[in-house]
């Protein structure tokens, strides 16, 4: 027996290695940690548990039959973080690339299997060359599964995905399923590489341009999160999941409450009285949330629009809130997208709205008529309306046209509506108004700047305030500003036994 055990521990020792000490130095040298590296890192101490662990392929083509892939080039499990489970699959890039074949696929779509049938969140380690071009429509076959078992596990658990290398070709479809991608500036993904586009369209472009964390935060809108290197996205992985349940079947977990709820005087000198003038709308986030912890989603995408996670007595809630700070916080095509995929998200995993409104309206223009601004701003429309969870809107000033009712108002089914005193709901702002309304008595006054500056002051008095809404039922209640925390807190409290039929699985969060 001793012999044989003596022989178990040679071979893990060896398989532990990947491609050899040499490969795992000069994975060091990227800056990059090993496939294992990161899960021990991810996971609390001594909590994975490893399978698969002697899987490896089969071709034989290419000379594939004297390649040694340890463990397939994945490193795949489950282990506990802050103590509760989860399932991981980790490429290893010192084995032939991290290149994905039939085994390291197969390997990687029985974790994610598993994560359905016991409930537990989903983390996939990306690093990897692509596809193992020698097993051919085999490796293409993986993707497959892998892409398949995306889509069954979305709205079922939550899916993380860390860029830590290359992710180019078909592998970089698997990322863009799931619900959060993390991309250190260690790594690339593309479709198609650039010495690809160079021949075909004659661009000339780098890996970093094409694929790099800025380029996908910035520009694409495809990635969530950036981080420097390995292990800050480990921690941004963490932070992430202990805002989120482990299924959609559970509530988010209660962390840390703080149970402070006294006014707050300073939220009043935040949000400048003049409409055109512009603040951090973050400012007023970190007044509301927990020890003004505030985990904000694709912070370089769509930023005229904050989304993000942060708690409230504990509780974990969706925060989206227009930030004047950039395009005086208009909603456009792709702050649209990025709000209703966040409230879908939100939605399907049980995690309470808070809305804070100070929005102009639409964007107006050409590029954005033609680009879709309709559909997409219809986006917003419909996710806060099949929204279930609790919703609780704040109206912190402007509040215009179909942007009002866009940022979940009462008609789309927020459960309750604040406003400050600050807020203007109406139809559009006073000075476009009265041209509309008032065009002809400004024509023939005397004087038309004056009888113009008249009429602003009517119209403001008389719709550009909170009280008309209120009258109207629109707005439940019209509150100080520093009592807003506490305000919803409460709000939030009574709603925790919203009853909405839960059905076992409300909707899968593909791409829309």
């Amino acid at each position: 027996m001793q012999e044989r055990l003596d022989r178990l521990d040679e071979e893990k020792a060896r398989v532990s290695l990947g491609g050899g000490q040499d490969k795992i130095e000069k994975q060091h040298e990227r800056g990059k940690l090993t496939a294992r590296e990161r899960i021990n890192a991810l996971v609390d101490e001594d909590t994975f548990q490893e399978t698969g662990m002697f899987a490896t392929h089969r071709t034989t083509h290419f000379g594939m039959d004297k390649a040694d892939a340890p463990a397939d080039g994945v490193v795949t499990g489950s282990g506990a973080i802050f103590g509760r489970p989860a399932h991981i699959a980790s490429q290893d890039f010192t084995v032939m690339g991290g290149s994905a074949g039939e085994t390291q696929s197969n390997k990687v779509a029985a974790m994610m299997q598993a994560s359905a049938h016991t409930g537990t969140p989903f983390i996939f380690i990306n690093d990897s060359g692509g596809a193992r071009v020698q097993e051919g429509i085999d490796s293409l076959s993986g993707y497959g599964k892998v892409f398949y078992n995306n889509v069954l596990l979305s709205g079922l658990v939550p899916q993380i995905s860390i860029i830590a290398g290359p992710c180019a070709g078909g592998a970089a479809y698997s990322p863009a399923l799931t619900d959060f991608i993390i991309q250190t500036r260690n790594a690339n993904m593309f479709i198609t590489g650039p010495g690809v586009i160079k021949s075909v369209t004659g661009e000339d472009v780098t890996a970093e341009q094409l694929g790099g964390a800025d380029a996908h935060m910035n520009k694409a809108g495809n990635i969530h999160f950036i981080a420097d290197d390995d292990e800050q996205a480990v921690l941004i992985a963490q932070k992430l999941l202990s805002f989120l349940p482990q299924n959609n079947t559970e509530e988010p977990p209660i962390v840390d409450p703080d149970e402070i709820v006294e006014p707050d005087p300073e939220l009043r000198d935040i949000v400048p009285v003049e409409g055109k003038k512009g603040y951090d709308v973050r400012e007023v986030i970190g007044r509301l949330v927990d020890h003004g912890d505030f985990l904000e989603v694709q912070a370089g995408y769509a930023q005229n629009l904050v989304v993000g996670f942060g708690r409230l007595i504990g509780r974990t809630v969706g925060v989206i809130a227009n930030q004047p700070n950039v395009m005086s916080g208009v909603l456009d095509i792709n702050s649209s997208d990025k709000g209703s995929q966040f409230i879908r998200f939100c939605n399907a995993f049980n995690i309470p709205l808070l809305t804070l409104v100070d929005v102009p309206g639409f964007m107006p223009g050409v590029a954005q008529e033609h680009g879709g601004i309709i559909r997409h701003g219809a986006k917003m429309l419909y996710a806060y309306s099949a929204a279930s969870v609790p919703k609780v809107t704040v109206v912190l000033r402007k509040s215009y046209g179909g942007a009002y009712l866009a940022m979940c108002s009462k008609d789309l089914g927020a459960d309750r509506v604040f406003a400050w005193p600050t807020a203007e709901i109406a139809v559009m702002g006073a000075d476009g108004a009265v041209n509309v309304v008032f065009r002809r008595e400004i024509a023939e006054a005397e004087d038309a700047e004056s009888k113009r500056e008249e009429l602003v002051k009517l119209y403001k008095e008389t719709f550009s305030t909170p009280f008309m809404a209120a009258s109207r039922g629109l707005v439940d209640d019209i509150i100080d500003p520093a009592d807003t925390r506490r305000e919803v807190a409460m709000a939030l409290e009574i709603l925790t036994n919203k009853r909405v039929a839960r059905p076992a699985k409300k909707h899968g969060l593909g791409p829309v």
